[in-house]
């Protein structure tokens, strides 16, 4: 083994730019979400809700102990309408899910590659007796 082993450095610039990389990827993987959202859907839920003249909380099929709950948040027949009527969507497309995977699994195939490449150099800096 080698005692006089130093690693080698990366300049100023190589970590500026990876820094800024990093930052950018960051970023746009939040933005991205948000730029490829559809515009929402009118719910139906909606068009129910303009139609009651008057919501209860007997219309919305609340139970006294759902309605003292409402309360306590603070809400009223009305504001509660909103949320109790729009159903969340759990509809999985699975077209995105198969997109989803491959790219799941080949950013982890490149992970294992690169890291394998440099986990071998590390090796042959550390311990090659040349």
């Amino acid at each position: 083994m080698s005692k006089n082993y130093t690693p080698p450095n990366q300049g100023m610039l190589g970590q500026i730019f990876d820094s800024l990389l990093i930052l950018v990827l960051v970023y746009a993987s939040l933005m991205l979400p948000l730029l490829m959202k559809e515009e929402a859907k009118p719910a139906e839920a909606t068009a129910a809700t303009a139609e009651v003249a008057k919501v209860t909380w007997e219309s919305l099929g609340q139970n006294a102990v759902e309605q003292a709950q409402w309360v306590k948040l603070g809400y009223d027949p009305d504001k509660a309408a909103v949320l109790i009527n729009n159903r969340f969507d759990y509809t999985i497309d699975p077209m995105m899910l198969i997109i989803t995977i491959i790219v799941v699994v080949g950013y982890y195939a490149l992970m294992l590659k690169i890291s394998d490449k440099q986990y071998r150099e590390v090796i042959r800096e550390k311990f090659d007796n040349n």
